[in-house]
């Protein structure tokens, strides 16, 4: 199967193309512009299936480029989970609400679901092809550990990480500021995520800096969900989903922000998953609230505020791109984000309107029904972080519902403090252990032994100067 720019479908790739090359023409993202079905048989033959072997089952179908073993092998990163043998967990929330815990993995967080396996596939893809990447990441709080951690060391590759300097929580900057490996770099930036990923953009689609890079014997890819690589591990969840759930229809509900992992959502969907809606939770950057309700998309009167949910702080989220190129195809799509562009602006007609309503339906909530529902679901001996928070105001109480939770609660101790005790009355990582014995739950080492370590990357930028501050590294 191929893949195809989201603004030319002139413009297609393999998939292993796509993932070390992921800017497509005009801008685009690459896509699938079919998709491949999940019919009974195959429901039927992966009941009692492995993660891992089902996993495996949903890759085959694609027919990608890249050999079954690649794969398999990848997918032993999962080993390094809490549960060898299964990198999710379901936990059950009431009669009609399950949770699907996301973040098993090394960083705590649901990038782990993808990044792990991404990471073991493009250095082995570089080294068979002898090349050498530079693979761009721009976080708002848990792609950059997380691509960070799956890079570490990785044959073939270096990495840059961008994250905007007061618009992460302190774990997740202090994961960023302490990755120690000799390929890995971090600088921080004056601004917001989205002028981060507007940097990493930029960077993608600039000759001047890719012929730097080739001069210094590197090519250009990014791990941030722009790659399809990244959407193709989380549509594996969803499908996984399905099983749990025994045929029955249900409701997913996600915390969003770049919407990626809601696209994983969809395409599972698509491919035969019985999910019903798929129903979008904002914090108070509630840009996508307004998308899927009033048709529109607009950011000339919006600022990014700053919330208890920092990784879902996103005002330009990449991935509903794909999910317009899937509904309307190439040509509107094209048209529609060159008016973003332009005009900061589109707007749909009533009927696309009403083609985004058949699959999905939106809401949010702000910082304080956000404290108020984690200290309610705390009552039920449950911990849930500042994210997955901003779900509960969306279950459907007439149906089965599955809220994905997509970050261990303790990335974001300050927050889950405030709304449980009323605020910090000691240091961080004093009240976080507190946290941890009051509900009888573990603290990973790799999150305690952070605020014992001196930081390494120190560099912040402006905007003006990240490529000078990459070119110089790289040279080094």
């Amino acid at each position: 199967m191929k893949l195809f720019s989201t603004r030319d479908t002139k413009d297609s790739v393999e998939f292993s193309e796509a993932l070390l090359n992921p800017s497509a023409a005009f801008g685009g993202l690459y896509a699938p512009e079919i998709l491949p079905v999940c019919d009974k048989k195959f429901w039927q033959e992966s009941e009692n299936s492995s993660y891992r072997d089902f996993a495996l089952k949903v890759i085959e179908k694609f027919g990608f480029d890249i050999s079954g073993e690649i794969f398999a092998e990848a997918l032993k990163r999962y080993e390094n989970f809490d549960d060898q043998k299964c990198p999710v967990k379901f936990t059950k929330f009431s009669e009609n609400c399950d949770i699907l815990e996301l973040y098993h993995g090394p960083t705590r967080a649901f990038k782990d679901m993808a990044l792990q396996p991404f990471g073991e596939i493009l250095s082995k893809i570089a080294v068979s092809r002898k090349e050498n990447y530079l693979i761009m990441c721009a976080t708002s709080g848990d792609t950059g550990p997380a691509t960070l951690q799956t890079f570490a060391n990785a044959k073939n590759t270096r990495v840059i990480c961008l994250y905007p300097k007061n618009g992460t929580s302190e774990v997740q900057r202090l994961q960023m500021v302490n990755a120690d490996a000799k390929n890995l770099k971090t600088i921080g930036i004056k601004g917001n995520f989205d002028d981060a990923q507007r940097a990493l953009k930029n960077l993608l689609a600039d000759n001047e800096f890719k012929d730097e890079l080739a001069a210094n014997g590197l090519k250009l890819s990014a791990a941030n969900s722009v790659n399809f690589g990244r959407i193709l591990f989380q549509i594996i969840y969803y499908l996984f989903a399905n099983l749990h759930f025994k045929g029955r229809n249900f409701n997913v509900i996600v915390p969003s922000g770049n919407f990626g992992n809601a696209l994983g959502a969809y395409y599972a969907k698509k491919m035969g998953a019985n999910i019903a809606d798929i129903r979008i939770a904002s914090n108070a950057n509630n840009v996508l609230t307004e998308l899927f309700t009033k048709g529109i998309y607009d950011l000339r009167k919006r600022s990014l505020i700053k919330t208890m949910s920092p990784a879902m702080d996103i005002l330009i989220s990449s991935n509903v791109e794909r999910l317009l190129f899937d509904k309307f195809g190439d040509i509107r799509t094209r048209e529609l984000m060159r008016d973003l562009k332009e005009n900061r602006f589109y707007k749909l007609t009533d009927d696309e309107l009403k083609e985004l309503k058949n699959d999905f339906k939106a809401g949010f909530s702000n910082d304080e029904e956000c404290s108020e529902i984690i200290k309610k679901v705390s009552e039920k001996g449950i911990l849930i972080d500042p994210h997955t928070a901003n779900c509960f105001k969306l279950i459907n109480e007439n149906g089965k519902n599955l809220i994905v939770s997509t970050a261990e609660w303790l990335k974001f101790t300050p927050s889950m403090v405030k709304a449980i005790n009323g605020g910090m009355k000691s240091d961080e990582k004093s009240e976080m252990n507190a946290l941890a014995e009051k509900f009888n739950v573990k603290i990973p080492k790799s999150i305690s032994s952070l605020f014992e370590r001196s930081e390494i990357h120190k560099d912040i930028a402006e905007q003006n100067e990240i490529k000078n501050k990459i070119i110089k590294w790289i040279k080094k």
